[in-house]
C-alpha cells in the first residue's frame, strides 16, 4: 500500500471511456483508492472527469498519451510511482468497425496491451485486470455460457482481439513471479450512473444498442434500424445479455480487493464472466425503453449485421460466489437512467 498516503494507487487506461468513468466513480466511493488515467480521447471526451469530479468531488490526474507508444506509457509509470494496479480498459470495441478495418483493431487492442503488461513486469505490478468480452465465445448453442464454456471461432477481429488478449494475461502472469490477474468478460453493459449526470459519451456515433434508441427517441436521429428479424431467436431479434454499467463497475471495485486483499495467492490468474443471467432481445430492450420513458421509438428492421452473435447470456455464478458480486438493476432500471442521462446531455449541452 502507498505509505504517503495509505490509499492503493491505480492506473486505469481508458478512464474517461463508458466502464472506464464508471469504475472510477466506483473506486472513489471506498475511500480506499487513489486514481491516476491514461486516456487519449480516441473515443472518449475530456468532460467526463468534469462529469466525474461533479459527483465524487475528486479531481482525476490523467495522462493525455498513446498507450501504443511504449516510450511514452514507461514514462508514466517512471512518474507515478507505488502503483499498486492496473485495470486496463483502453480498446477499440465496434464490432462492425473491427470487421472494415481488422488492422486497427489489432495493431490498438493486441500493441496497447502489450506495452502495459511489459512495464507492469518491469515495475513489479502486482495486480492486474483486463477487460475482455463475452464476444470470445462465439456463436454457442447451448445457453447460458460460463467460465468451462469452450471458446469457439471469434465472429470479429474485435472479439479475436480479446481472445488473443486473455491468452496474453495468461501468459505474462506464468511468465513473472509477482503478477496476478483478473480477466473478466463482460456481456452488454448499458445504462448510466443513477444520478443521471455521466453516461455513455463516445466520441464517434454510436453503436451501441442503448445509446442508439435514447439518441433516436431525443429526435438527434430519425429512426434507428434493427439489425436482423429472421434470427433463429424467440422474436427473430439478437438476444444479449444487458447488465447495468454500475453494476459491472462494482464487479472491477470487488476483484481488485479481492487482488490486494487476498491472504492466499497460490492462484495467479482469475476469470469471471460478469452478465445479469437474462437473455434479452433486441425488440424486448426497445419495448422496455418505451414503457419507462414514454417515448414511441421509429424503427426498420434490417438486414443482419457481419460479426453478430445471434445469442448470449451468461450464467455468472462464480463471480457470485468468489467474488461476492451480484447484480443490483434490471432492465426497466438500465434504460431508465440512460434515458435520464440522455436528458442531462440535453439540459447541460453536452
Amino acid at each position: 500500500m502507498n505509505s504517503r498516503n495509505m490509499k492503493n494507487k491505480i492506473i486505469v487506461t481508458g478512464g474517461a471511456g463508458y466502464i472506464g468513468s464508471h469504475t472510477i466513480i466506483e473506486l472513489i466511493a471506498t475511500e480506499r483508492f487513489e486514481i491516476i488515467s491514461i486516456d487519449n480521447f480516441s473515443n472518449s471526451k475530456p468532460i467526463a472527469f468534469d462529469l466525474i469530479e461533479k459527483i465524487t468531488g475528486v479531481k482525476i490526474k490523467n495522462y493525455n498519451i498513446d498507450i501504443c507508444d511504449a516510450k511514452l506509457l514507461e514514462q508514466v509509470f517512471q512518474q507515478e510511482k507505488n502503483i499498486d494496479g492496473v485495470i486496463h480498459f483502453a480498446a477499440f470495441k465496434s464490432v462492425s468497425e473491427s470487421v472494415s478495418y481488422p488492422e486497427k483493431y489489432y495493431h490498438n487492442n493486441i500493441g496497447s496491451l502489450l506495452n502495459i503488461l511489459d512495464v507492469c513486469k518491469k515495475y513489479q505490478i502486482q495486480n492486474f485486470i483486463f477487460s475482455s468480452s463475452c464476444s470470445i465465445y462465439g456463436n454457442i448453442e447451448l445457453l447460458p455460457v460460463n467460465e468451462q464454456t469452450a471458446i469457439t471461432k471469434a465472429a470479429s477481429p474485435y472479439a479475436y482481439t480479446k481472445q488473443v488478449g486473455e491468452q496474453i494475461v495468461e501468459d505474462y502472469v506464468h511468465a513473472t513471479s509477482h503478477l496476478r490477474a483478473m480477466n473478466l468478460r463482460y456481456f452488454n453493459p448499458v445504462g448510466s450512473h443513477v444520478s443521471g449526470a455521466i453516461g455513455e459519451l463516445p466520441l464517434n456515433k454510436p453503436n451501441n444498442l442503448v445509446p442508439v434508441i435514447t439518441k433516436t427517441a431525443m429526435g438527434v436521429f430519425p429512426k434507428m434500424t434493427v439489425f436482423g428479424d429472421q434470427l433463429p431467436t424467440r422474436d427473430g431479434t439478437c438476444i444479449r445479455d444487458y447488465i447495468h454499467v454500475s453494476d459491472i463497475a462494482q464487479a472491477h471495485v470487488k476483484a481488485l480487493l479481492k487482488l490486494i486483499d487476498s491472504s492466499n495467492h497460490t492462484k495467479r490468474l482469475y476469470t469471471y464472466n460478469l452478465g445479469s443471467g437474462n437473455g434479452v432481445s433486441v425488440l424486448e430492450a426497445i419495448h422496455s425503453f418505451e414503457k419507462v420513458s414514454g417515448q414511441k421509438l421509429s424503427y426498420t428492421m434490417g438486414a443482419p449485421r457481419e460479426g453478430d452473435i445471434i445469442a448470449i447470456y451468461s450464467d455468472s455464478s462464480l463471480a457470485n460466489s468468489e467474488l461476492g458480486w451480484t447484480c443490483n438493476y434490471q432492465l426497466d432500471d438500465m434504460m431508465d437512467s440512460a434515458w435520464k442521462w440522455e436528458l442531462y446531455q440535453k439540459e447541460n449541452s453536452i
